[in-house]
């Protein structure tokens, strides 16, 4: 199925402590994101980055919860555009940016359906809020505060709370999580596929389920951290964990979603062309994202 995809870059920087992540959406473009969408048969739009404003005025000490009113400010914004994108009947694809920003995504695509299912690709499982973080960063806590959970000034973005149901969220590829992070998935029985089980079970198997465990939604949500693959395959990431998915393992992934046809917008984070060799990490996006929107060796 063609689509009508609507690129948008969100340049955050602040919700972690590793500068260059702002770079990501310029590094995505430049592997040539555009140009292999539209070789599948899609149509593109890029519509351009949203502007990310730090106030010079250092951040009131209520909170250990760093950049707390900018990151808040630069979500705002990008619910609203994304919103704006669904209404207008484009596919939302957005380009990190640490992985704060899917607060706003999630804001901007929840408001368009009853019942939206959420596939968290990623190494780490981003459910903390300010008491259980040990940094402070709120790329850590897109998930929690998507959920209702974390500071007041997270959980409204966008003017509503909660975004999605534990029920429907399903963590993929996790092998680093916070003490509070564990207790919250067993408190709230999320679905979580670890290393071990994607190592035990298979990338088909795991994925199969995890289709399944969504059957019941009205929309599904990929948010990819490129960190969720192995840093061998994609070393341009800020928090980088050994013994993760590998390349091959995620193209299936994608394949299987792309087959299934349930992903109706999606993000991809966490690249960040400072730490990365030779934009690898940026290609390994744009070559994932071929294989989510259909992109076949033989047809």
């Amino acid at each position: 199925m063609k689509k009508d995809i609507s690129i948008l870059g969100v340049p955050m920087d602040l919700g972690q402590s590793r500068r260059g992540v702002d770079m990501g959406p310029s590094a995505i473009r430049y592997a040539g994101v555009v140009n292999r969408l539209k070789a599948i048969g899609h149509t593109v739009i890029d519509a351009g980055n949203i502007e990310i404003i730090q106030s010079k005025q250092e951040e009131k000490e209520t909170t250990n919860l760093k950049n707390l009113e900018a990151v808040v400010k630069a979500n705002s914004i990008l619910a609203e555009k994304v919103n704006l994108q669904i209404k207008e009947g484009k596919f939302p694809l957005i380009l990190g940016g640490d992985h704060s920003i899917a607060i706003g995504t999630l804001a901007g695509v929840a408001r368009n359906y009853s019942n939206l299912g959420v596939i968290w690709y990623d190494a780490h499982g981003d459910l903390n809020d300010e008491k259980t973080s040990p940094s402070g960063n709120v790329h850590g806590m897109p998930l929690a505060a998507s959920l209702g959970i974390g500071h007041p000034s997270l959980t409204k973005v966008g003017g509503y709370s909660p975004k999605i149901k534990p029920e429907n969220v399903v963590i993929i590829g996790a092998r680093d999580l916070d003490d509070g992070e564990r207790k919250l998935i067993k408190e709230l029985g999320i679905k979580v596929y670890t290393m071990h089980e994607i190592d035990k079970l298979g990338m088909h198997h795991i994925m199969k389920s995890a289709i399944n465990d969504l059957r019941d939604t009205d929309g599904v949500h990929l948010s990819l951290d490129l960190d969720g693959l192995d840093p061998k395959d994609c070393p341009g990431v800020g928090t980088p964990v050994i013994g993760g998915i590998s390349y091959r393992e995620s193209h299936l992934a994608m394949e299987l979603l792309e087959e299934a046809q349930i992903i109706t917008s999606a993000e991809f984070v966490e690249v960040n062309p400072i730490l990365d060799e030779k934009n690898k990490t940026a290609e390994v996006a744009v070559a994932l994202l071929g294989s989510l929107f259909g992109e076949r060796l033989l047809d």
